[in-house]
C-alpha cells in the first residue's frame, strides 16, 4: 500500500481519482440493475423451461417476490463483511478489486443456466450467491472510497460529487433497464445475463486503471477496534442504527418496484408515448426521474423550503417517508381497478414513480451523505455497511412477508413429479400421498393425496394423474363437478355479455357470486367467485377441512384467450425467444399455447384448470394495502425520532485528522 498516496491532495479542486470511481460505478450499476431488472420475469416465465425436453413447474408470484427480496437481502448483508475486510485488513481499493472478480463469476454462472452438469435452479442459486458476495462486499467501500478522496480544502465539493456519484448509478441503471428486458425477450436468458457480466468486467478494468490516481486510506487494523468500540464510536453507531431501522422500511417497499410493481404492470395497458413497454422495462422511469430530480431538489426545492424552515437531513428524510406512502397509495388504487376487471394505464405507475423517486432523493441520497458525515473517520466503511444493512433488513422483512402469505399447494407434488416413485406412503411438504401405476396404462402415474382425515381412499382425497412424461393431466376432488358447473355458468355469462366475444366481460365479484348463489360444494357450503383480472377468474371451495384459505381449498381458475383482429403485420409477428422455447419444449401443445396467448386463434376461448391450495393470503389490492399501513406507521413514528436526533459531523482532512476539520469549522463560526 505504501506505493500509493494515503492522504488527500491539498487542493480546493476535484480529486483526480473521482472520474474513475464514477465511471466504474456507472458500468457496475448497469451490470447489477440489468440483471435485477429481469429477475422476477425470468423466475416466473423462463426458469421452468431452461432444460431441453423438460417442463418444470412455474414459480408463483409470491415465490418470485420472496426469492427476489431474499437475494437483495443477501446483497446488502455482505457489506458488513466487505467493510470489515476493508477497514481492518486490506483497505478499500483491494476489497473492491478482488470482490469485483467474484462478481464477474456470478454473472458467468447466470449466463450458463440450462447448461450441462447442474440444474437451472442450481446455476441460478450459485450465480445470485456470487453476485451477492461480490456486489454486496464492495458496496460500502465504493461510497466511502469517494469520501476518502477529499481533504479539508475541497470538502465543500463533497455534496456535489455525491450527487454526481448517485447520478452515475442512475445513468447506468437507466441504460440497462431499457436494454436488458429487450435482450431477454428476443435473445433469451443467456445473452440477457451475459451482457451485464461483460459490463462488470469492464467496470473492474476501469477501476484498476485508476489505481494510481486514488487516495488509498490504509486499513485501521487495531485502531479500527479502538475507535469502533470507543465511547464515541458506539454512540455514533447506536444513534445511526435508530435512524436506519426506519430507513429499512423504506427499502423494503422501494425495492418492490422490481417485484410487485413489475407483476402488476403485466395486467396494465403498457402502451405509453407511442411505445409498448415491457413489464420490467417500466422500471427505467425511476433512474430517469432521479437524474431530473437531483438538480431540481438541490437547486430549487431545497432552497425554497429552507426559506420557510431549516431543512436538515433528518427533516428531508421525514418528508421522504410521506412521499413514499403516497406512491404506494397510488399503486394500490391501480390494483383495485385491476381487481375489478379494468386495464388501467401504466401512467398510474408513472405517477407513483414520481412520488417514490422524490422520496428516494430525500431519504437515500440524503442518508448516503449523512451516513458518511456522521461516521468517525476510521468507521467510514463500517457505517456505510450498516447503512446498506438497512436495505438488507428491509428486504428481509419483505421476503418474510411474502413467505408467510404463501399457502402450501399440490403444485409442490407436481414440481417433484419427476422424482416420485411407486410407494405405499410418502410425503411432499405437508401432503401425504400414495403413488400407483395407472391400471389402464402402466406408464402413467396416479397420485392419491390423503385428505385432512389422514386416511387413504376416503372421500376427502385429492387425485392427481400424470402421463408417461410425468406431466399433470388432471386433478380430481369431491368438488370438481360443482366447480365445473360454476365454470360453465361464468362462461355462458361472459359470451352473452357482448356480441363480439373478444370484447366480452367477466362478471364482477358481486355478479359472479349471484350467478353461483344456488351452488354448493360437497359439504353443502357456498362457492366463492373472485375476478382476478380482466381475463382471469377463480371459483373456490373451502375444501374438506371446511376452512377458508388453507392447503385444502379447491380452486378452479378460468382464463380467457381473446382472438385478436388479424392484420398483415400481426400475422408476420416474429416469435420471441420465450415463444420459440415453449414450442421447442412442448411441441404442438406449446404452439397452441403460444397462439392462444398471442390471440392467433379463430375465436375467443375460455379454459379452466383445478388445483388444491397454493393461493396467497394477501392478493391484489390487499397486498398493497398492507404496505400502505406499514408505511403510514413508519412515517408518523419517524417525526419525533428525527426531531430529537443530534447531528455530529466527521470529515477527513489532508493529515487524516477529523478533529482538525471540526476545529476549523468552529473557528470559522
Amino acid at each position: 500500500m505504501a506505493e500509493y498516496r494515503q492522504t488527500p491532495h491539498d487542493t480546493d479542486r476535484l480529486p483526480p481519482g473521482i472520474p474513475f470511481i464514477i465511471g466504474n460505478e456507472a458500468a457496475e450499476r448497469f451490470s447489477y440493475y440489468g440483471m435485477r431488472t429481469i429477475l422476477v420475469v425470468f423466475m416466473t416465465k423462463y426458469l421452468h423451461l431452461m432444460v431441453d425436453g423438460e417442463i418444470g413447474t412455474p414459480m408463483s408470484d409470491a415465490q418470485a417476490r420472496q426469492y427476489y427480496h431474499l437475494f437483495v437481502t443477501a446483497t446488502y448483508l455482505f457489506p458488513v463483511f466487505g467493510s470489515l475486510l476493508s477497514d481492518i485488513f486490506v483497505g478499500k481499493y483491494r476489497t473492491i478489486l478482488w470482490l469485483s472478480i467474484v462478481y464477474c463469476l456470478g454473472h458467468a454462472a447466470l449466463a450458463l443456466m440450462g447448461g450441462a452438469g447442474l440444474s437451472p435452479s442450481a446455476w441460478l442459486l450459485i450465480g445470485l450467491g456470487l453476485i451477492a458476495v461480490g456486489s454486496g462486499g464492495i458496496k460500502p467501500c465504493v461510497s466511502a472510497h469517494v469520501g476518502d478522496q477529499f481533504g479539508r480544502r475541497n470538502s465543500h465539493l463533497m455534496t456535489k460529487v455525491f450527487q454526481w456519484f448517485y447520478f452515475s448509478i442512475n445513468f447506468g441503471s437507466t441504460i440497462s433497464t431499457m436494454i436488458t428486458p429487450l435482450l431477454l425477450k428476443w435473445y433469451g436468458p443467456h445473452v440477457a445475463f451475459g451482457v451485464p457480466g461483460v459490463l462488470m468486467a469492464m467496470a473492474t478494468l476501469l477501476f484498476w486503471l485508476g489505481r494510481n490516481r486514488f487516495v488509498h486510506v490504509p486499513p485501521g487494523g487495531r485502531r479500527f477496534f479502538e475507535e469502533t468500540f470507543s465511547r464515541e464510536g458506539l454512540t455514533a453507531l447506536a444513534k445511526l442504527c435508530i435512524i436506519y431501522l426506519f430507513v429499512a422500511v423504506f427499502w423494503g417497499v422501494f425495492d418492490q418496484t422490481g417485484s410487485s410493481w413489475v407483476l402488476q404492470a403485466q395486467n396494465m395497458n403498457r402502451r405509453f408515448l407511442g411505445i409498448d413497454w415491457l413489464e420490467s422495462q417500466i422500471q427505467v422511469v425511476n433512474p430517469v426521474l432521479i437524474m431530473i430530480l437531483i438538480p431540481l431538489f438541490q437547486f430549487v426545492i431545497y432552497p425554497l423550503i429552507d426559506r420557510v424552515f431549516p431543512l436538515t437531513a433528518i427533516r428531508r428524510m421525514s418528508i421522504g417517508f410521506f412521499l413514499t406512502l403516497a406512491s404506494f397509495a397510488v399503486v394500490m388504487a391501480a390494483q383495485q381497478l385491476i381487481d375489478r376487471g379494468h386495464v388501467p394505464s401504466i401512467a398510474w405507475q408513472l405517477w407513483a414513480y414520481l412520488l417514490l423517486s422524490s422520496g428516494e432523493v430525500m431519504i437515500s441520497i440524503t442518508g448516503l451523505e449523512f451516513s458518511y458525515t456522521q461516521a468517525p473517520k476510521k468507521m467510514k466503511s463500517v457505517i456505510m455497511a450498516v447503512w446498506l444493512f438497512s436495505v438488507s433488513l428491509g428486504n428481509l422483512f419483505t421476503g418474510i412477508v411474502n413467505s408467510q402469505i404463501q399457502v402450501p399447494g399440490i403444485r409442490q407434488i407436481e414440481a417433484a413429479a419427476g422424482d416420485l416413485k411407486i410407494s405405499e406412503a410418502a410425503s411432499v411438504g405437508p401432503y401425504r400421498y400414495i403413488a400407483r401405476r395407472d391400471p389402464e396404462n402402466g406408464s402413467h402415474l396416479t397420485v392419491r393425496i390423503m385428505g385432512p382425515d389422514g386416511q387413504p381412499d376416503t372421500a376427502d382425497d385429492v387425485v392427481m394423474r400424470f402421463d408417461a412424461d410425468r406431466r399433470l393431466t388432471a386433478v380430481e376432488t369431491a368438488d370438481s363437478r360443482v366447480l365445473q358447473e360454476a365454470f360453465e355458468r361464468i362462461r355462458t355469462a361472459f359470451f352473452a355479455s357482448a356480441e363480439d366475444a373478444s370484447q366480452g366481460m367477466l362478471p364482477s365479484d358481486e355478479a359472479g357470486q349471484a350467478l353461483l348463489a344456488d351452488l354448493r360444494d360437497s359439504h353443502g357450503r357456498p362457492l366463492k367467485y373472485d375476478q382476478v383480472t380482466i381475463d382471469v377468474f377463480r371459483v373456490i371451495s373451502m375444501g374438506a377441512d371446511e376452512t377458508p384459505q388453507t392447503m385444502w381449498d379447491v380452486i378452479l381458475t378460468g382464463t380467457v384467450s381473446r382472438a385478436r383482429q388479424q392484420t398483415a403485420d400481426q400475422q408476420s409477428d416474429e416469435y420471441t425467444w420465450l415463444e420459440k422455447r415453449i414450442i421447442a419444449v412442448k411441441g404442438e401443445e406449446g404452439r397452441a399455447e403460444v397462439q392462444r396467448k398471442r390471440g392467433d386463434i379463430p375465436e375467443t376461448e375460455m379454459s379452466s384448470s383445478i388445483t388444491v391450495g397454493g393461493q396467497d393470503l394477501l392478493e391484489g389490492a390487499d397486498y398493497f394495502l398492507f404496505w400502505v399501513g406499514v408505511l403510514a406507521v413508519t412515517a408518523v413514528l419517524f417525526v419525533p425520532v428525527g426531531y430529537f436526533y443530534k447531528e455530529k459531523s466527521y470529515i477527513q482532512d489532508e493529515n487524516g485528522d477529523a478533529a482538525a476539520r471540526e476545529q476549523a469549522a468552529a473557528e470559522m463560526e
